[in-house]
């Protein structure tokens, strides 16, 4: 019998491992860049993330608080392409062009915020009742059945409203609203995966019901997580953007809607930018988060692809 040393052994299964899971991103990868629609989301994620993060480069805040928007009371609504505002102002002298540069920070902020909320409430949530099931599972779904049973828009709106006007309380609205979905998808796929063999073969073997849901079940069941987090980042800002345009978050803070909401009074009068352009960020980051995440759907679950 020949003695093989132990330490070269992990580092080889290790390198492997690692081998495996390169080889699997790259795949994916590539996967997602055959579709045409997934790169176009992909590219204005890109554009608005970028312009999110060098703000402070493109449009430099002079105010202390760089959330809120600077005023030139005296260019109260010009045009795009006067001296001094390159997309115009509003029609109470705020920048457009710093409100819109701004403002894919604060939908960042806001996106990123939710989203993590969402997903770690609804994910534990909807693990405790899928992997517990019994009287545990009825009533944590029945508390879900009532939140799902309120449209979102309305529901966030009412909450926001009995708050009083802040982004703060938008963010915690959108919080209260979105959790559910995540509870009901973790529930659904945890009660489908832990059905399978090598969940029984780990039980059989001896791990602990924690060991088992965190190295069987989780990782097994996090898919349609991933992939409706990435939805919401769209939806969450279009959600948020419809509370601050009825005047639901803070005035001047550098925010589309807010942007939207003081333009609007001018469209009829020919003033179209002070709303037109923050519609548009809106509008490119809702449809780039929805066809980056309709990509990455077909990609990590193919039957979705082929049941369309």
């Amino acid at each position: 019998m020949v003695d093989v040393p132990a330490g070269p052994a992990p580092a080889r299964i290790t390198d492997s491992a690692w081998r495996v899971r390169t080889r699997r991103g790259g795949e994916l990868l590539m996967s997602l860049l055959k579709n045409p629609t997934t790169v176009a989301g992909l590219v204005f994620i890109v554009l608005l993330l970028g312009m999110a993060i060098f703000a402070p480069l493109i449009a430099e805040p002079n105010t202390p608080d760089a959330y809120q928007m600077p005023r030139d009371w005296g260019a109260l609504a010009v045009p795009p392409g006067s001296p001094g505002h390159i997309l115009g102002t509003t029609n109470v002298g705020g920048d457009v062009l710093y409100g819109v540069v701004w403002g894919a920070r604060t939908s960042l902020r806001l996106s990123v915020i939710v989203v993590s909320l969402t997903v770690l409430i609804g994910v534990t949530v909807g693990s405790i009742a899928g992997f517990r099931g019994g009287k545990v599972d009825e009533i944590l779904m029945r508390i879900v059945d009532v939140f799902l049973s309120i449209p979102e828009l309305i529901f966030a709106l009412a909450i926001a409203a009995v708050l009083g006007p802040s982004f703060r309380n938008i963010i915690l609205a959108l919080a209260v609203v979105f959790w559910v979905k995540y509870a009901r998808i973790m529930r659904a796929q945890i009660i489908h995966v832990k059905e399978n063999e090598y969940v029984d073969a780990a039980r059989v073997i001896g791990d602990s019901p924690l060991r088992i849901y965190l190295k069987d079940i989780l990782p097994n069941s996090i898919t349609p997580v991933v992939v409706q987090a990435t939805l919401d980042m769209g939806n969450i800002v279009l959600v948020g953007a419809t509370l601050s345009f009825i005047g639901l978050s803070e005035a001047g803070i550098a925010e589309w809607g807010v942007l939207v909401s003081e333009g609007q009074s001018g469209i009829s009068a020919g003033r179209w930018w002070s709303s037109t352009f923050p519609g548009m960020m809106v509008f490119l980051w809702a449809l780039g988060f929805n066809l980056f995440g309709d990509g990455l759907r077909d990609v990590l679950d193919p039957k979705t692809e082929s049941t369309r």
